[in-house]
């Protein structure tokens, strides 16, 4: 069963994705900002990460920069809101695997989430 990590400041929005993920059979942990995300990442190496973008204390181009310095191989989706284009941009160039818009459609995030572990 593969791991994946929710980082999202809004406690709703990592309640909803775990319980989606949790439904189609992974294994979900939490973090609630890029700071915890780093850290869960270094302990958990989970096999894909959600992370958005906007968060407090560490945004989530800084922990996805930091997460891929630590392990290259890592597979990050971004989640992002509408108008956040150029941190999309940014997030790819900086080794994310896919992206995700606000609200997202729960068929595209399995999708993503699938195409990503391959």
């Amino acid at each position: 069963m593969a791991r994946i990590m929710v980082v999202d400041d809004a406690q709703f929005m990592r309640v909803r994705v775990g319980k989606l993920l949790a439904k189609h059979g992974y294994d979900v942990v939490e973090a609630e900002n890029g700071e915890e995300a780093v850290q869960n990442y270094r302990l958990i190496n989970p096999d894909a990460v959600l992370m958005d973008i906007t968060m407090p204390l560490k945004d989530g181009l800084t922990a996805l920069a930091e997460i891929r310095d630590y392990d290259p191989q890592a597979k990050v989706i971004m989640l992002t809101a509408l108008g956040q284009q150029s941190m999309v941009l940014q997030a790819m160039q900086a080794g994310a695997k896919d992206f995700l818009v606000k609200p997202y459609e729960p068929e595209r995030m399995m999708k993503a989430i699938q195409k990503t572990l391959g």
